[in-house]
């Protein structure tokens, strides 16, 4: 448009200076001037052929460049096009997927299998013994996950230990002991509810899920831990229920299992007699009745590792093969984080056994630990950083007339955040027929895995 605006605007200007000189001219003009108007108007025809073509060249460039829009519109809507299908493809894939687990004999991508555990090598002091490497004990943990649902999970406990003969005394030799811990099938019916079924670890406070073996700083367990059972073969439901969006939760589980039984063989249920780890369901198991137990807790995080969690738990049900006689059990426990480096936790258990022969008797005692890691100093000392320091006070009444006291100071020393030399000097007092030995220092290197 600018370029025929032009085109006109110098015609006209060379017609109107036509106009205006040729009278004039024709009077006056000589050779020189004509010459030099005859090639002004050369140039001016050149020009104008030149601003021509300009124009032609901005009309096929104009050409091209609409072409070129039109086809990439063109191809946008091809795009989109293949987009809109492949998401209502997708749709329609979604819709049709089953929603039951994958049959039988086909295997899932999920499919996996993995091992986890822990290995201690223990060496101890005790007052008035000679020291002795006490203790070398593997603990593999078998992982199976079939599916996005289903789990399995298997513990053994492997450890190497003197021979004896028929009657206790020391005998030749040495033997290697495999022990089931625990072997529990693990089914995720939703988000808030879990069903476990086997021989599974009891929710009886938390220190058998949560402490024992490797993740127990301290290398031996707390005294009263022996009143409770660690596991029993029955059927459970637990979980967890979200309270608002702070990381608030009430946890939950209810259970029922075979329960403790007794270790006689002519059917009594004296004082002594209490077997809380044999009952697996066969003879001789006479009593019809399994236990019943259960645990509900409170987590509350305030921020980034402070936290507090408290929870009761118990189960009641008969011992006595012949199903006359009730054991109980009652746990309080309670743990607190301040910051990454310091944690107190702690249990208190009451248990009550019926007898034939003493009446009801009251086995009952706690514990409390606590550790500090020395890298909350802020001293940037490698070996100090690695350094946690640890105590324990636990009791124990035996309900018999024996009550023992014990202190435990100790430290860890992280090698790695899985390799932990552990050592413990324990202060013990204890009174009664079944009294135990005096103080003692144990040495630890566990490993977990």
């Amino acid at each position: 448009m600018k370029i025929s605006s032009l085109i006109l605007g110098a015609a006209a200007a060379g017609c109107v200076l036509g106009v205006a000189l040729t009278p004039r001219a024709a009077a006056v003009i000589s050779d020189e001037d004509f010459n030099a108007l005859r090639s002004m108007v050369t140039n001016q025809d050149q020009r104008l052929g030149q601003l021509e073509k300009l124009h032609e060249q901005d009309q096929q460039t104009h050409q091209q460049d609409q072409q070129t829009i039109q086809q990439l519109e063109q191809r946008l809507g091809e795009t989109q096009t293949l987009a809109t299908n492949a998401a209502q493809k997708a749709d329609a894939a979604a819709r049709i997927q089953p929603i039951h687990p994958i049959p039988s004999g086909v295997m899932s991508a999920l499919h996996n299998f993995t091992m986890a555990g822990d290995a201690e090598v223990q060496f101890g002091k005790a007052q008035g013994s000679h020291s002795t490497f006490a203790l070398a004990d593997f603990a593999p943990i078998f992982l199976f996950r079939a599916n996005d649902n289903v789990l399995f999970e298997a513990g053994f406990d492997v450890t190497l230990q003197n021979n004896t003969d028929q009657n206790g005394n020391r005998a030749a030799g040495s033997s290697t002991a495999v022990d089931l811990s625990f072997a529990q099938l693990d089914y995720l019916y939703n988000d808030y509810v879990t069903l476990v079924a086997g021989d599974m670890l009891l929710p009886l406070g938390t220190y058998s899920e949560r402490s024992a073996g490797w993740l127990n700083k301290i290398p031996d367990d707390p005294l009263v831990r022996d009143l409770l059972p660690g596991s029993g073969v029955g059927i459970q439901l637990r979980g967890a229920v979200p309270v608002g969006q702070s990381g608030q939760m009430i946890t939950y589980s209810v259970y029922g299992a075979n329960g403790p039984s007794s270790s006689s063989t002519n059917g009594t249920a004296n004082a002594g007699e209490l077997d809380l780890g044999g009952n697996v369901g066969d003879t001789p198991n006479w009593h019809a009745n399994p236990s019943a137990g259960g645990r509900i807790g409170w987590f509350y995080p305030w921020k980034a590792h402070y936290d507090i969690e408290l929870g009761v738990s118990g189960q009641s049900g008969e011992w006595s093969d012949l199903g006359n006689r009730l054991w109980s059990a009652a746990v309080l426990d309670a743990a607190i984080h301040i910051s990454p480096y310091f944690e107190v936790k702690g249990e208190y258990i009451n248990t009550w056994a019926q007898t034939d022969d003493a009446g009801t008797i009251h086995p009952d005692g706690g514990w409390v630990q606590a550790g500090y890691k020395l890298a909350g100093l802020n001293w940037d000392l490698p070996v100090v950083n690695d350094i946690e320091l640890v105590s324990r006070y636990d009791a124990m009444n035996d309900g018999q007339g024996t009550k023992t006291d014990r202190v435990t100071a100790g430290f860890v020393y992280y090698l790695t955040n899985t390799l932990l030399f552990e050592g413990d000097y324990e202060w013990l007092h204890s009174r009664g027929p079944a009294a135990l030995p005096s103080n003692e220092l144990v040495i630890q290197l566990s490993y977990g895995f």
